[in-house]
């Protein structure tokens, strides 16, 4: 584990929504010590906010590439993100 706090701004595209995309993430963040939220946006992509040990968010970045076994993800877009978050929230 690394001592660096890294917050990144992800946003997932594909087919995301409808197959347990944010639960999914949920469930993996909380298992990798990663706090934020995930969300659906109008324009069928899923956005999330992510931060922790950097190498549970590049792990998490990593998995986000992937989804849970019904997604699609055609490609994900990361840009650094700002924040202070306590567990990670699933937002409708």
């Amino acid at each position: 584990m690394s001592d660096e706090v890294k917050t990144l701004h992800l946003v997932m595209h594909g087919r995301v929504q409808g197959v347990w995309y944010r639960d999914s993430m949920r469930r993996e963040a909380e298992a990798l010590g990663v706090s934020g939220w995930v969300h659906n946006r109008s324009d069928g992509t899923v956005e999330a906010m992510v931060q922790g040990d950097g190498d549970a968010v590049d792990a998490l970045v990593r998995w986000a590439h992937r989804g849970p076994q019904l997604a699609q993800v055609e490609r994900v877009a990361v840009e650094l993100g700002s924040g202070s978050f306590a567990g990670f929230e699933v937002r409708r």
